[in-house]
């Protein structure tokens, strides 16, 4: 008997997490269009970095997934839900946000901090206790030294690493970051950035990052938006937007970390033998 061929099935497309369509937002009397008719998806568990210049849209386009601001036009859905007809605080509930500066109440310490999304939700104190302990660790804090200090006491790694610990307190599957690692030090960031990746991943989360710096989109995301004056002009994985890019804002963009590389590549090679 000659066996049955076999059909592959063709891969299947992720799900979205997030999609935006056709989305605009204009702000003011003038009608100052922010946002042109902008569609994007983000797929469950991707890594998704936005990057582009100053007043390209970038902290807008955040703002509308979480409910902040109102689309002018278009509709944007979470987990398949138009978030226009979603309760907007159970919305942000349901949606880690970091950003720069971190935002931590001055007058709370780092437990009381992580515990705020835990306490609205209704959770007891021994399950608050217990997640606060568990998330001090998975940032890499220690508790006895970090649980009962107030931010001030705190350098300002430790606050972006308690600022993520409060975003996902509630486990969120999406988590939305505006600039979160900008004002670090480049040892701080390094280390933060990389815990934020290895967190991203071992909690199957959903990450959206704007960010300036095209290296720490490059090396952190799986794919890569750029934006400019309210439309997507690029999007892609950051190899395809370093090897192949299209426009040439998006080509000068994506040299910058070629640049860094060259010149490090360079000067490591400077006195060494031949």
């Amino acid at each position: 008997m000659v066996a049955a061929a076999t059909q592959s099935k063709p891969p299947m497309t992720p799900k979205a997490a997030i999609s935006i369509e056709a989305v605009s937002k204009s702000y003011g009397e003038a009608n100052a269009m922010v946002l042109d008719r902008l569609s994007l998806d983000v797929h469950e568990r991707e890594f998704l970095a936005i990057v582009g210049p100053s007043g390209s849209g970038k902290t807008t386009l955040l703002r509308l997934i979480n409910r902040l601001v109102e689309p002018t036009a278009g509709i944007v859905r979470v987990e398949g839900e138009d978030v226009h007809s979603a309760d907007p605080i159970n919305l942000r509930r349901r949606i880690g946000y970091v950003f720069q500066g971190v935002g931590l109440f001055p007058h709370m310490t780092v437990a009381e901090n992580i515990a705020i999304t835990p306490r609205l939700l209704g959770m007891d104190a021994q399950r608050i206790a217990a997640r606060v302990d568990e998330l001090i660790a998975l940032v890499r804090l220690d508790r006895g030294k970090h649980r009962d200090r107030f931010p001030h006491q705190l350098s300002g790694g430790e606050r972006q690493r308690v600022g993520v610990a409060r975003a996902i307190a509630a486990k969120p599957r999406i988590v939305l970051m505006d600039e979160p690692f900008g004002a670090l030090d480049p040892l701080t960031r390094d280390a933060v950035t990389e815990d934020y990746r290895r967190l991203h991943d071992e909690l199957g989360l959903t990450s959206v990052m704007i960010t300036h710096d095209t290296l720490e989109a490059v090396l952190l995301a799986d794919r890569v938006v750029v934006l400019r004056d309210g439309r997507i002009i690029a999007d892609g994985t950051p190899q395809q937007l370093m090897r192949d890019p299209q426009d040439v804002y998006v080509r000068d963009l994506m040299q910058t970390p070629r640049r860094h590389a060259e010149r490090l590549g360079a000067l490591m090679s400077q006195g060494t033998p031949t």
